[in-house]
């Protein structure tokens, strides 16, 4: 299961399984906790100064005034309709909404602590979740937004695969891999009508894949999704997030987009994760996880 948030909508959809995909091992040692502190709250007007452009010659879109505000009626999958993509969205390339002080400057920064408490009130996770608390970790990574700014994003992952993700992400701020908006999943956006146009990347989401009763990976925090609108879940006529359908020709690249043999299926391979892009029935592009599902 995926969970697309993005200014106030979601988009969930069901994380189909390849053949033979190994179980999680949620018993992994831990991984070592830095003692960096996370970064101070926005400050208003304290953005650095704008980094080269790598946006394909654009310094961000606008974000539209109705973003996140449009639901969609229900299709006959239980998901959003799935609707022609908006002219504004069929290169999408916005300016990233910070939710976190911007790093000091453009070196990679990266911070991997237990997940506070006020996190905690903003996130999914409760004691009903298959992974424990303290088997979480809270981290913070810089990233390159469309906007040619550095950004500090946020995730929670299993403590187990902490380190590695910061490599990764390490890897894409080096090859300047523009993503939107990183941050966590709100429990107040599971149920919220799907908009159909989020593009946040995230990776713990507490809730089961839809109808089953299985949960999906991304609640044992070892997955990942990235960019979700420039890399969406596809089977058959089903689109989520339900208006990017204009991504779903990969062979026309645009900024964002993940594709077999680049930066990011790349970073992701060298450390073991599997990518949804390959998976055969359905594909799962935006989708990165531990064992493959």
């Amino acid at each position: 299961m995926v969970v697309v948030a993005g200014c106030g909508g979601t988009t969930s959809a069901v994380d189909p399984a390849p053949a033979a995909a190994p179980g999680i091992d949620t018993t992994a040692p831990a991984s070592p906790v830095t003692a960096s502190p996370a970064p101070a709250p926005v400050v208003p007007g304290a953005l650095p100064a704008p980094a080269p452009d790598i946006a394909a010659g654009r310094a961000g879109a606008p974000r539209p005034e109705w973003l996140g505000t449009r639901p969609l009626p229900l299709g006959p999958h239980g998901f959003g309709e799935v609707q022609p993509t908006p002219p504004e969205l069929q290169d999408r390339q916005l300016v990233t909404p910070d939710v976190l002080a911007p790093p000091v400057d453009d070196r990679y920064t990266s911070t991997v602590a237990p997940v506070p408490d006020d996190v905690v009130a903003r996130s999914t996770w409760d004691p009903s979740c298959p992974v424990a608390l303290d088997d979480l970790r809270y981290l913070t990574v810089s990233f390159w937004g469309f906007d040619g700014r550095a950004h500090t994003g946020e995730l929670i992952v299993h403590r187990a695969v902490a380190d590695d993700v910061v490599v990764v992400f390490g890897r894409l701020h080096e090859a300047r891999f523009p993503i939107e908006e990183m941050r966590v999943t709100r429990a107040d956006e599971l149920d919220a009508p799907p908009t159909g146009d989020g593009n946040t990347t995230g990776a713990f989401v507490c809730r089961p894949s839809r109808g089953t009763t299985r949960w999906s990976e991304h609640a044992y925090g070892q997955a990942l999704d990235i960019n979700p609108f420039h890399n969406p879940y596809v089977k058959g006529d089903v689109v989520l997030p339900e208006l990017a359908s204009a991504y779903r020709d990969r062979s026309r690249v645009r900024p964002g987009m993940i594709v077999a043999g680049d930066v990011v299926t790349a970073a992701f391979a060298e450390v073991g994760w599997g990518w949804g892009g390959a998976w055969r029935s359905s594909r799962d592009y935006m989708h990165f996880s531990v064992n493959g599902r």
